[in-house]
């Protein structure tokens, strides 16, 4: 998905997009701007400013796919979507599991 087709994804300016637009675009600006693999969004919600999320995405591709190296990272939203901060929170091999 491009910029373009994340700007259709609003409703009108200054209006907040939905949920599930809101996960698409961080996921979606996220992984362009890294030129890397999309993953999932493990969180997401709304604040003041618009929307956090934390997007996992593969940094590096690996074989077995269990060895692939996996990243956490937290972005901010503005409440029409658009990417406006993100920052790496933490890394790990797909087949980790978290022990928190």
């Amino acid at each position: 998905m491009n910029s373009t087709e994340h700007e259709h994804e609003k409703k009108e300016e200054g209006e907040r997009i939905g949920v599930a637009a809101a996960m698409r675009n961080a996921s979606a600006q996220l992984s362009e701007l890294l030129r890397c693999e999309p993953g999932s969004v493990s969180a997401l919600k709304a604040t003041d400013d618009g929307w956090s999320a934390d997007v996992e995405v593969v940094e590096l591709e690996r074989v077995p796919d269990t060895m692939s190296v996996m990243a956490s990272y937290r972005v901010q939203l503005d409440p029409g979507g658009q990417l406006m901060a993100y920052e790496r929170l933490h890394r790990y091999a797909r087949g980790q599991i978290d022990r928190r």
